[in-house]
């Protein structure tokens, strides 16, 4: 399995494990840390969340074979999709989640930050979006959130652009909480996911649902909204060219468009 879960010590991690696919995500993939982080609001002796990956990858975000096999993904779970799943379980978490960035995190790597309660990334750590250069949208509510915490320009310089950027960087603007060796920021993930054993787990849940609370519902409208355009992007001449170019190993050509 390419999820590895397990909980310890009242910490639930969720582990990406597909060193060999720079651990790019598929749909099953998506599925099973939906599972995991619904498996974990409600099991009471979790106390928090930790999402890691492995040494020098986070996630290189989706699996462009895999995504283009099921464009339509229909998911398990009445219907909806397993990515759209895994968003609505990410951002429903009543407990901490900590993430704990080991190395490169494209895409929905980063994106997923966004909607973590801490995030430790690595000194070798490099962070992207590069969805508009796929012919594609930003996702996760991306859209929403960056401007709100960067600001529009530097939002603009990282979704429109999608060039890559350092921890330090993703620290400064406010997506990270700090920047560690990359050999201690799991530990340190986890020492921090463990700090949450101590305090009063109701109290815990109040102050983060008070602190999300007054986004949640743009949240939500905007993941539904960018997902719905981001579909009808799937089918653009444009995301063709850019996925044909990927599998062929040149750089697209958008010049005829």
């Amino acid at each position: 399995m390419s999820i590895k879960t397990a909980t310890l010590s009242g910490v639930a991690t969720i582990e990406i494990a597909r060193p060999e696919k720079k651990n790019a995500l598929t749909a099953a993939m998506y599925q099973a840390m939906a599972d995991a982080l619904v498996a974990a609001k409600a099991d009471t002796a979790v106390r928090a969340v930790l999402i890691t990956g492995q040494p020098g990858i986070f996630t290189s975000g989706n699996d462009i074979e895999d995504f283009m096999q099921r464009p339509g993904d229909s998911g398990g779970n009445g219907g909806v999709p397993s990515v759209l799943q895994f968003m609505h379980a990410l951002v429903d978490c009543d407990k901490p989640v900590v993430a704990a960035v080991t190395g490169a995190a494209i895409g929905i790597g980063t994106t997923m930050l966004l909607h973590c309660d801490f995030a430790f990334v690595s000194d070798e750590a490099r962070l992207a979006m590069p969805f508009v250069g796929l012919g594609l949208l930003p996702e996760f509510a991306s859209s929403l959130l960056l401007p709100q915490l960067m600001g529009h320009t530097r939002a603009a310089e990282k979704l429109l652009l999608g060039d890559p950027f350092t921890g330090a960087d993703a620290v400064e603007c406010g997506l990270a909480t700090a920047v560690l060796p990359a050999g201690e920021v799991v530990n340190h993930a986890r020492r921090i996911a463990e700090r949450f054993n101590a305090l009063p787990p109701g109290a815990v849940r109040e102050a983060k649902r008070l602190l999300r609370a007054p986004q949640t519902d743009a949240v939500l409208k905007t993941i539904h909204t960018e997902n719905e355009l981001f579909a009808k992007r799937l089918r653009s001449p444009e995301a063709m060219e850019a996925f044909q170019a990927f599998f062929q190993k040149r750089k697209p050509d958008f010049s005829k468009f």
